[in-house]
Formats: C-alpha cells, sequence, structure tokens
C-alpha cells in the first residue's frame, strides 16, 4: 500500500500546549484507566480495548516532530492492516477548532481524539510528541517524549502486536 507523503501531514496551525502528569515511573505496571471521545464522536474507554495494544500519541500541529511521527504511526498501520493496534492521536491544541483539523482526520487511518480524561496521562517533561503504549494484558510498557522513526516504532509495537491475547474475564485495568 502506498505510504502517505509527509506533506499531506505538514499543514500549518499555531497551538497551545497542554501539560500533564508523567507515567514513565509506571511502565511495567497496570496502565490506568482513561475515557475518550473521537473526532466522529465515539466514545472509548481502556477497558473497551481489551486483548489489544494501545497507543496513546499526543501531538499538536504546530509541532514537526509530531507531524512526523503520525506519518511513521499512519504508515505502519498502512503496512501492518487488520492488526490488533488501536491508536488514538490526542492533539493538544486547545485553539485550533475540530473543523480545521477533519481535513487530516479524513486522511488518517486512526481517529483524533477530540475529548481525553483521565488525570494519569498527559505530556511528559512539557514535551511533544509524548506517547504511551499499552500491551495486551493492560499493562503501559512505554510513556516517553520525542518522536518515533519508522524502525523505533516497529521495534516496539511489532513484538507487543506478536504476543497472544490474554483470556480476560474482568476490567482490563484499575483506575487510579
Amino acid at each position: 500500500m502506498a505510504r502517505l507523503g509527509r506533506r499531506a501531514i505538514l499543514g500549518g496551525m499555531a497551538g497551545a500546549l497542554v501539560a500533564g502528569p508523567a507515567l514513565a515511573m509506571r511502565v511495567g505496571r497496570p496502565a490506568p484507566g482513561f475515557s475518550l471521545t473521537t473526532m466522529d464522536r465515539r466514545k472509548v474507554a481502556l477497558n473497551d480495548l481489551k486483548g489489544q495494544v494501545v497507543v496513546l500519541d499526543y501531538w499538536a500541529t504546530w509541532c514537526g516532530p509530531c507531524k512526523l511521527q503520525l506519518v511513521v504511526i499512519e504508515n505502519y498501520l498502512r503496512t501492518h492492516p487488520g492488526s490488533d493496534l488501536k491508536v488514538f492521536g490526542v492533539t493538544t491544541d486547545s485553539d485550533v477548532p475540530n473543523a480545521k483539523l477533519k481535513p487530516l482526520a479524513s486522511i488518517l487511518s486512526f481517529p483524533l481524539v477530540v475529548q481525553f480524561s483521565s488525570w494519569d496521562y498527559g505530556l511528559i517533561n512539557n514535551e511533544l510528541p509524548t506517547t504511551y503504549v499499552i500491551d495486551r494484558s493492560g499493562v503501559l510498557r512505554h510513556a516517553g517524549a520525542g518522536a518515533f522513526g519508522d524502525a523505533e516504532f516497529a521495534a516496539l509495537v511489532t513484538p507487543l502486536l506478536a504476543e497472544p491475547a490474554p483470556v480476560l474475564s474482568g476490567p482490563m485495568t484499575k483506575t487510579s
């Protein structure tokens, strides 16, 4: 499948930075719960994603490395169709209307988030992009700031997708 061109994502908009707490100390432990609403008004909670690998990508329209990381994630999804990978793009631009984000949302294979609720997620050290990766068992496997390249993203996500989905009977995680 064709790779998404970087120019398709690099449109310029200004935005504000939204700060949040770091989870880096919790890597290897159950991920805190969250709920979100996507641009298409779908509501999703971490417990809805049992058995899937989850990526939360905090980004901003004015952030060059963020835009490049969106391309990295999009290319991975396009070359791994049908995988149990669920990616959510959490924008930190509070002053960019959703209507301006719709053209971008229409070309991405993953949803953009318009509302995110959790006390535990946010920017790490006030840096963008910030990415969280949660494995199939609900364990936080990565919490970090800085952009991934294609090889780095694949090296993190591909082994998690290769793990068998756990047999889950109760909630995926406890919320904190």
